[in-house]
């Protein structure tokens, strides 16, 4: 409007200036150190508690009575024996045996005889003999000659072992049966077979021998 007068500007108090500028600082300060405060409790553990002390450690165990072992407890294994092999079979008088190329089979005995064959022709033991009466079968399938001394030997309960008598066995057989036969396939002799023993002695076992060329075990009887 013309010719109006403009009204000059108020002044602020002095003093209102500071207290301002001194108001924002401290409310400067004090929203800073809240933001340090809240990045810095952030970064605490979370299983650290409020109150800024750490959880207490567990306690020691304090039983000290040892765990019994398993292997205490479990039963021990019991022993299993292995089964002993089988030896040879007994055989007896009367039993049918192989010894290589032949069957034999153990009729009787008899000890306590001075000599064999009759008064002019006679063998004469120098203790006494043990008469063996055997019977030879060939099983095999062809001729076989058969000899008592060498193959067929006796034994005593002190272990002495005995061969046979062949020259007994010459007075002391028909035909002298029992030396040097020569047996056909299948076909068998009985014979008494010699053994030179001391008085007073008694045969044991019989043995049968199985042969050079063979690996069967030889046969052995029980008188």
């Amino acid at each position: 409007m013309p010719g109006a007068t403009v009204p000059a500007p108020r002044k602020r108090p002095a003093w209102l200036v500071p207290t301002l500028l001194g108001v924002g600082a401290m409310v400067a300060i004090c929203c800073g150190i809240g933001i340090v405060g809240a990045l810095l409790g952030d970064s605490k553990p979370a299983s650290e508690s409020t109150s800024g002390k750490a959880p207490a450690a567990e306690p020691a165990r304090t039983d000290t009575t040892p765990e019994p072992a398993a292997a205490k407890t479990s039963a021990a294994p019991k022993k299993t024996t292995a089964p002993s092999p089988a030896g040879p079979k007994s055989y007896g008088v009367g039993d049918k045996v192989r010894g290589g190329d032949f069957e034999f089979t153990v009729n009787g005995v008899k000890c306590g005889i001075s000599q064999v064959g009759d008064s002019f022709l006679n063998h004469k033991a120098q203790g006494s003999f043990c008469r063996v009466n055997i019977t030879v079968k060939n099983v095999t399938k062809s001729a076989h000659l058969f000899h008592a001394d060498g193959t067929v030997t006796a034994e005593d309960a002190a272990g002495r072992t005995f061969d046979a008598d062949g020259e007994a066995a010459i007075y002391g057989n028909d035909d002298a049966k029992g030396f040097l036969d020569e047996i056909n396939p299948g076909n068998s002799v009985r014979a008494n077979v010699f053994f030179d023993v001391p008085k007073g002695t008694k045969l044991k076992t019989v043995t049968f021998d199985a042969g050079l060329f063979t690996f069967a075990a030889d046969a052995v009887v029980t008188l």
